[in-house]
């Protein structure tokens, strides 16, 4: 089925690129270039022969070089049921930007939300563009590789030693093990400059 709905994506929408990933472990995905990301969403939901009537999840992954959006698109039909997952790579991680797909599916609208606020993926045209987990005046993306925790966040410690379960200490010691890393490289790097 991945092979034909590439081939169907491709005939249509050329620009999109779709290709099929066929991982070792794990299920098999369709990829496709992140400007074209609505205009597929839009053909997979309105095609006959390949539709794809909800959206279940989307989801963000920080791999370092890039960030990847994932679509996990159902067909609910009886007749014929199916599932896709649908993927887009955004190597821009100062501005990671998307268009919305709210308007195909509203199932869209928390989900994006949730995206930017843990990833920090702009969705263009989101018709309420705001934090759903984080404070509105949060800094900062928590599910990013990069993310360091505020020590104090409205005059509250954000990890009182008190409160903490293990896997928080663990989280603190890569806090810090991540903050180290920076402050060496930032180090290495001036060095550079003088040299």
């Amino acid at each position: 089925m991945h092979n034909e709905i590439a081939e169907l994506i491709n005939s249509k929408l050329p620009e999109a690129k779709a290709t099929v990933t066929n991982p070792e472990a794990g299920d098999n995905s369709i990829v496709v270039e992140a400007q074209s990301i609505k205009a597929v969403c839009k053909l997979l939901n309105e095609n006959k022969e390949y539709s794809f009537n909800s959206l279940q999840v989307i989801s963000g992954v920080d791999y370092t070089d890039h960030i990847e959006v994932n679509y996990f698109l159902n067909n609910l039909d009886i007749e014929a049921p199916r599932q896709l997952q649908l993927k887009t790579k955004l190597e821009d991680r100062i501005n990671p930007t998307l268009d919305s797909v709210t308007d195909i599916w509203k199932a869209a609208d928390w989900q994006e939300r949730e995206c930017f606020d843990m990833l920090g993926v702009t969705f263009t045209g989101h018709p309420d563009p705001r934090r759903i987990l984080c404070p509105d005046d949060w800094t900062g993306y928590p599910l990013r590789r990069d993310y360091m925790a505020p020590k104090v966040y409205n005059g509250m410690e954000v990890f009182p030693e008190s409160k903490m379960n293990t896997a928080d200490r663990e989280f603190k010691i890569r806090q810090k093990m991540i903050e180290k890393a920076a402050k060496a490289a930032a180090s290495d790097s001036e060095g550079e400059g003088e040299a």
